[in-house]
């Protein structure tokens, strides 16, 4: 393949802008730094007259139940988070439950700093579609106070001239149900403590007690077992103890109403090991060999520390949070394809920070060795490379687009061509960036940045959400023979 001399490369950027919210809010637990306070401020609630109390609460639903769909239920769910700082054998009447579940709950603005990083999938439902049209699914990391980070969701179509026309956004926000006692298998977790160094004789003895499934609230139990009478070093215990239910913690189940829209659904930080946010998730449609189709995407769980995570769902409605596993699972941004190769899965990754990296396994969950396939080769991605959502396949090969860092700290988009029966050789590449920041995409929380989690090809058309400088996303749109041609064949 040898790219055509003289030819330049048609982008177009499409009109939609898509821009965060500051009204969509979501509620959180709001308790203070020093917990002693809470039983005052339960006293002081308390104190209230009856009627004082009644004016109180019916104040407040009128301020917040038309910004939330069931607030009592919230408030509710507040006031159990309390309860035993509540004065012994205290009797509640329901005011006085709904008041101090509002004083321990506060509004969140999900998207109020930036909507960036965008991936997009096609939607799992495409029934009564016009012809050439296509339901689609896109994520997107919302910011809000504290720089924070979540998932959410927009939908709608495209249609034959990949023209998007979205769903409208619903004026509420739900976070999930989260499951509290999901089953974890033995062998997998002590493999994983011992990856993270934390493996010893008494990981080996509670687990050893525990069934090859186990739920939270059992192996909680033994460690409760063996703290109560111990057994080894104080010392020691509590570090285990501590990896363990880090570990248990980062293994969730979240679920929403089936019966709301996908706009009103937030991946919002429940681990302590994704306290500061959930980051870059990278949606891919996956195919199994028997035809089934699930939805995976990788993120980045951050606590000052990475930690790299799995998500999987089949409707996105009910989602299971993973911890990905083996030496290999290091750094950001790594990359699922859509389906096995040679009977292994397949994923892009990037562990030293600097070059694009494959890795091949038998088992989605554990990822031992990787290698590298692209380095820095131009000025434009001197200082890194990596890859910019899951491979796309096309009868020439998986196309891969890419980001590469350079002066300024300038993000672009580029792209690479790998062989579909070898995916460790690039076969072709671009030599310049497929898009590059304009005048009106540089400001932003981080200037000079265009960057992307994931595309799909439709209708013969390359289709890129994207962000921008960290803030805002847009889309743009290549022709894909038109995106081959352009590239260089590598040796």
């Amino acid at each position: 393949m040898q790219a055509k001399k003289h030819q330049r490369l048609k982008v177009k950027r499409k009109a939609n802008k898509i821009i965060g919210d500051t009204s969509r809010v979501i509620t959180r637990l709001h308790l203070p730094d020093d917990r002693y306070r809470i039983s005052k401020i339960i006293q002081r609630i308390m104190s209230l007259s009856e009627a004082a109390a009644k004016n109180l609460i019916t104040q407040i639903m009128t301020d917040f139940s038309g910004r939330h769909e069931d607030i009592r239920h919230i408030f509710e769910r507040h006031v159990n988070e309390v309860k035993d700082y509540l004065p012994r054998d205290t009797m509640l009447s329901n005011v006085q439950r709904a008041l101090i579940g509002a004083y321990f709950t506060k509004e969140y603005s999900i998207e109020s700093a930036a909507l960036f990083n965008p991936s997009i999938v096609p939607h799992p439902d495409q029934s009564h579609l016009k012809k050439g049209s296509l339901r689609f699914i896109m994520s997107l990391r919302a910011t809000g106070e504290g720089h924070v980070s979540s998932i959410v969701f927009r939908s709608g179509v495209l249609d034959r001239h990949n023209r998007f026309l979205f769903d409208p956004i619903s004026d509420f926000v739900e976070t999930p149900d989260l499951h509290l006692d999901p089953v974890y298998k033995r062998n997998p977790f002590q493999l994983k403590l011992n990856e993270m160094g934390a493996g010893n004789e008494i990981t080996a003895h509670i687990l050893n007690q525990l069934p090859e499934d186990f739920t939270y609230n059992e192996l909680i139990e033994k460690i409760g077992n063996l703290r109560a009478k111990p057994q080894f070093s104080e010392a020691r215990q509590k570090r285990t103890f501590k990896a363990m239910c880090w570990l248990a913690d980062s293994n969730y189940k979240v679920s929403f109403h089936a019966d709301h829209s996908i706009s009103e659904r937030v991946i919002f930080p429940v681990s302590k090991n994704e306290s500061r946010g959930i980051e870059d998730a990278r949606f891919v449609q996956f195919f199994n060999d028997n035809g089934e189709v699930f939805y995976y995407a990788t993120y980045t769980a951050y606590n000052g520390t990475i930690l790299p995570q799995l998500i999987e769902t089949k409707d996105f409605i009910k989602f299971n949070i993973l911890t990905l596993n083996g030496k290999a699972v290091q750094n950001k941004g790594m990359a699922l394809f859509p389906r096995k190769i040679g009977g292994r899965y397949a994923m892009l990754s990037r562990q030293d920070g600097e070059n694009n990296h494959i890795m091949f396994s038998e088992n989605i969950h554990f990822w031992q060795k990787s290698q590298i396939i692209q380095e820095p080769e131009y000025p434009w991605e001197y200082i890194q490379i990596g890859n910019c959502g899951s491979p796309l396949e096309t009868n020439e090969g998986w196309v891969v687009l890419t980001h590469g860092v350079g002066p300024m700290r300038k993000y672009c988009i580029g792209a690479i061509l790998l062989d579909l029966e070898n995916p460790a050789k690039i076969i072709a590449r671009l030599d310049e960036p497929l898009l590059a920041p304009h005048e009106k995409e540089r400001e932003g929380y981080v200037p000079n940045v265009v960057y992307s989690c994931g595309a799909i090809i439709h209708n013969n058309e390359l289709v890129i959400p994207y962000a921008m400088s960290d803030i805002n996303s847009g889309i743009a749109t290549v022709v894909v023979s038109e995106l081959l041609n352009c590239m260089r064949a590598v040796d």
